[in-house]
């Protein structure tokens, strides 16, 4: 069988994605660059494309914030003067995002 045919069955889970070596065609970031096939789209979702694995090229602090986000907006918290800039910037971009899924009915649960 051939490497991608394992690609809808290990999703983005790289442990499964190792096991069936498919971090170079994928281009895991963290695996050296000289080690990854040719640059080229591995992931894309409407106007956003990555050509590195999506689990390596997201960073902590950014998971960090999506999730700060979205208990912010379960409790339905506001930012306020004493948020960081960064953090209301990044709130903005996922605002945004988030409500043009929605409005565009495409959102992913």
């Amino acid at each position: 069988m051939a490497k991608e045919q394992f690609a809808g069955r290990t999703g983005w889970d790289c442990e499964n994605c190792r096991k069936h070596g498919l971090e170079a065609s994928r281009r895991c970031g963290f695996i050296p660059e000289e080690q990854r096939s040719t640059a080229r789209v591995v992931w894309g979702r409407k106007q956003v494309q990555l050509q590195e694995c999506p689990t390596s090229f997201v960073s902590g602090a950014s998971l960090a914030l999506l999730e700060e986000f979205l208990v912010r907006r379960r409790l339905g918290m506001q930012e306020s003067v004493e948020t960081e800039a960064r953090k209301v910037d990044a709130f903005l971009i996922l605002r945004e995002q988030m409500e043009r899924e929605e409005r565009d009915g495409t959102t992913q649960h």
